[in-house]
């Protein structure tokens, strides 16, 4: 299992409705939160091994959202 972080403009609940829709039932994805607070709106996903950075970015910009992988 690996930790992702990104950088991302889900600045509301509406938004992290939108990204429930995109993760939540997706089986190689353990668990995700979105840090409103933060002034990078920081999604955490927990994924198996197999999900990439690219994937997770291509599907969240699919959907209107931006997401940019940030560099530990």
């Amino acid at each position: 299992m690996k930790l992702l972080i990104f950088k991302t403009n889900i600045e509301n609940e509406s938004r992290v409705k939108k990204v429930n829709a995109l993760l939540a039932y997706n089986p190689n994805v353990m668990g995700w939160s979105v840090d409103l607070e933060d002034r990078d709106k920081v999604l955490r996903i927990e994924a198996e091994d197999q999900v990439q950075e690219s994937d997770v970015m291509d599907i969240v910009n699919s959907w209107g959202l931006e997401c940019v992988a940030l560099e530990d």
